[in-house]
């Protein structure tokens, strides 16, 4: 079986002879699809006509763009600038030299005249790296479909939740206006949820001797940053025809990394039965 079928491998190199020999080399011990390039230029055009390119060979010494500028302009496009690229060149292999092939993007070298073991060894190399990586990419990639559907399902699952729940649900700013309510809460209130975004909770709420939000909404959020949760008090709702339905009523902050609360979020039980049930046992 060929480990690497599939993999695409670019040669550039403005000598004809020496684009045949890499190419014989390469053939002799791997199945790779080989693409070849005379020139910078045609190298660049190369990679804009074939997606996919998983390793250059790219000679240093060429007419008009050498190898470091094609390099270069390789790496200013997006497409292309995570290929690795090997310099192919016969020059000295001083440390300046090879420091400024490493500055434009090159991972490795291989010296004229070319020795068919370190030729083959270094692309096996990075294409075991290149192979690994998608391996890790495949992983990551159904890792992240799983969580999403996982999270698809849970919202979901509280959607459905916060629909079907027999308390009235509001989710106000720190400033009392309302941003989110369900159902129940459009029920009790005899309002849409249309006109209940962006009201006020003192238009619809009311506590034992205060009629406006105004007047609770400070010693909410003080109370709120202290412990996170107020505990149920009985209270009053204030529906459309402004009558007053009893309510057991408590609140809970929702605060960002820094502490900060960012929502309140409501449940109101309607005590109208039990209020019924206390009047007529006190008849």
């Amino acid at each position: 079986m060929n480990p690497y079928s599939g993999f695409k491998l670019l040669i550039v190199d403005d000598h004809a002879h020496n684009l045949f020999t890499l190419r014989a080399l390469i053939e002799q011990h791997m199945e790779v699809v080989i693409l070849e390039a005379t020139s910078g230029r045609q190298a660049i055009d190369v990679t804009l006509q074939q997606p996919d390119i998983d390793l250059i060979i790219l000679d240093v010494q060429m007419p008009e763009l050498d190898g470091f500028q094609t390099a270069s302009l390789l790496k200013l496009r997006k497409r292309t600038r995570d290929i690795p690229i090997i310099f192919l060149t016969a020059a000295f292999k001083s440390e300046e030299f090879q420091q400024r092939g490493y500055a434009v993007g090159a991972v490795d070298y291989l010296l004229k005249p070319i020795e068919d073991n370190q030729l083959i060894n270094k692309i096996s190399t990075y294409f075991r790296l290149i192979e690994k990586e998608r391996d890790l990419n495949r992983v990551l990639e159904q890792k992240v479909a799983e969580r999403t559907a996982e999270l698809a399902q849970a919202n979901q699952y509280l959607e459905n939740i916060i629909t079907y729940m027999g308390e009235a649900l509001l989710v106000l700013t720190p400033q009392g206006e309302i941003k989110l309510v369900n159902p129940t809460a459009c029920r009790m209130l005899d309002y849409s949820e249309r006109d209940l975004l962006g009201m006020s909770i003192g238009d619809v709420f009311e506590e034992e001797g205060d009629e406006q939000a105004g007047a609770f909404m400070g010693i909410w959020l003080e109370a709120l940053i202290r412990t996170g949760v107020l505990s149920k008090i009985e209270a009053r709702f204030i529906p459309k025809d402004g009558r007053r339905v009893p309510i057991l009523f408590s609140r809970t902050a929702v605060k960002d990394p820094g502490g900060r609360i960012t929502d309140i979020i409501c449940i109101a039980k309607d005590m109208t039965g039990y209020v019924r049930i206390e009047a007529e046992g006190d008849g």
